[in-house]
């Protein structure tokens, strides 16, 4: 088997163009080739007049020896393998059933170690149910919405899978998904995404092959209390919707809450855990036509099938030292409403899979770090988020409504009294307004200038047009949980913290990796 990297194919290519020009590069004939597999597929669209893919495949050629080409490697399939494991005196239990807590549960079912999982959130049948109904009346649940609930904060976004992480667990992750129902398509794509549409049937199958291996999945509970002797885990605590406190033994926990997860924050602090507030970044939902983003990025080639709606990424380092970078892009997608406590308001962005939606957004933020949080103590930057949180319900008009500007307004400081050509897709409604009102100068500027810069890269960012809506504070977690190399509490043997909200993590897949890291060591550990 020989991998074949950087062979280029056009827009309407076909596997029969790709088998040829491996061919070629093998210096075969194409019938010589047993089979081709696609491993990457990328755009190049570095030439507006010459978009095209660049493919990395997968070839089983028997009788061929492959020239000396830096571009052809031998290929070995990608096999995830379990760890020796240890003996374990008491089923393992997981906190939180996000991507970190699904795939720590995952990897120990496989293991045959039967874990026990608590999640404070509905399962995701009722999640959809109780999230529609908060977009469409501006009811919240504080207990299960966008943050809290099975398949955790991904679940309602664009259900994207790329990451920065180089960790081959990746491969396990995407394979896992696939299994579950996703498209195939994310094996090989260089941007994966699954969609808001199609992610929680793959995160319901996930759950039925762990509780198919003998796990227990708890909705609807949440774990209220770590129960310790000696510096180590001894159980939890924890209390049903409605129901009593009720206690469990095991001496391994992995705490994989998420970064919404705030009076989990004050109990943890509280019983002393150690803990650090951490930069993070807050800002704003801006959306575009999708069409423009196309025409940006693709020229003549916008609109291509093969192609579909075009992203963006964007990040700028400005002379105060502020970074500004756009995050979580949804092509065609929407900006939903994302809080988690009542008098708050926060936005997020999602996509379907088929990311045909009118507008495109991304959040827009700003670093922020210990320094501008305005007090002191691991959950500052809790309390930072709550403000930002508190003064966009406000203006928003105190019912769900999210705060809206437009670009060329926010640019002059100005309020806006309407919209144009992009129409706000935050379901619960916008208020027009200046966000100077709830956002800090230092962000509000930062963002202005951010916004300048990135239109030379992308001819049409800071259109008049464009819609800024506040607030976006979940970009990541304000807080991180101690731990050492070898995934455990610095203060709490037995305890794992994991994931997004513990602080290791960004996004899906990363968060899935480190969940199934930290079931490895709770595998291994001595």
């Amino acid at each position: 088997m020989y991998r074949i990297t950087d062979i280029r194919m056009e827009l309407n290519g076909t596997e029969s163009d790709l088998k040829r020009e491996a061919a070629r590069r093998l210096r075969v004939r194409p019938e010589e080739i047993r089979s081709l597999k696609l491993y990457r597929r990328s755009v190049d669209a570095r030439r507006k007049d010459d978009v095209h893919f660049i493919c990395t495949v997968d070839v089983e050629c028997p009788r061929c020896k492959a020239p000396r080409d830096r571009k052809i490697t031998k290929a070995e399939p990608y096999r995830y393998r379990l760890p020796e494991i240890r003996p374990l005196s008491s089923r393992p239990v997981v906190v939180g059933f996000g991507p970190a807590g699904m795939f720590a549960a995952l990897i120990l079912a496989q293991a045959g170690q039967r874990p026990i999982v608590l999640e404070r959130g509905s399962c995701v049948e009722e999640r959809q149910k109780k999230t529609q109904q908060f977009w469409k009346i501006g009811v919240l649940d504080p207990e299960c919405n966008v943050q809290f609930g099975e398949g955790g904060a991904g679940t309602f976004s664009d259900g994207k899978l790329n990451t920065g992480t180089k960790d081959p667990r990746i491969r396990k992750v995407l394979e896992e998904f696939v299994l579950a129902g996703a498209p195939e398509e994310i094996l090989y794509l260089a941007k994966p995404h699954i969609g808001t549409d199609r992610l929680p049937g793959a995160v319901r199958n996930i759950r039925k092959t762990i509780l198919s291996l003998g796990g227990e999945i708890y909705f609807d509970t949440k774990m209220t209390a770590l129960l310790t002797r000696d510096g180590k885990i001894t159980g939890v605590e924890f209390r049903t919707q409605g129901g009593t406190p009720e206690r469990l033994e095991t001496e391994n926990v992995i705490l994989a809450i998420g970064h919404s997860a705030r009076d989990t924050f004050a109990m943890l602090e509280a019983m002393k855990l150690p803990m650090e507030a951490k930069p993070f970044a807050v800002g704003a939902r801006i959306e575009h036509l999708q069409s423009m983003i196309d025409k940006a990025q693709y020229g003549k080639f916008a609109g291509h099938p093969a192609l579909g709606a075009a992203d963006y990424k964007l990040a700028v380092h400005l002379p105060t030292g502020r970074g500004v970078y756009t995050f979580c892009m949804c092509p065609g997608g929407t900006v939903v409403a994302a809080a988690s406590e009542p008098g708050r308001l926060v936005t997020n962005g999602m996509s379907e899979f088929a990311r045909d939606g009118v507008n495109a957004n991304s959040a827009l933020l700003v670093n922020v770090g210990p320094g501008d949080f305005g007090g002191e103590g691991p959950l500052a930057g809790v309390e930072f988020q709550r403000r930002l949180e508190e003064k966009a319900f406000e203006l928003g008009g105190g019912n769900y409504r999210a705060p809206a500007q437009r670009v060329e307004d926010f640019l002059a400081r100005r309020a806006s009294t309407g919209f144009g050509s992009v129409v706000p897709t935050y379901p619960i409604g916008v208020t027009p307004c200046s966000l100077d009102d709830c956002l800090p100068e230092v962000i509000a500027d930062s963002m202005r200038e951010g916004l300048r810069q990135m239109d030379t890269r992308l001819k049409g960012f800071a259109s008049p047009d464009a819609v800024l809506t506040a607030v976006e504070t979940r970009s990541s977690s304000p807080v991180r949980l101690l731990r050492g190399e070898d995934l455990q509490s610095v203060g709490l043997r037995g305890l794992y913290p994991c994931g997004e909200g513990a602080g290791y993590a960004g996004g899906i897949v990363s968060a899935a990796v480190d969940g199934i890291r930290c079931a490895e060591r709770v595998l291994t550990a001595e």
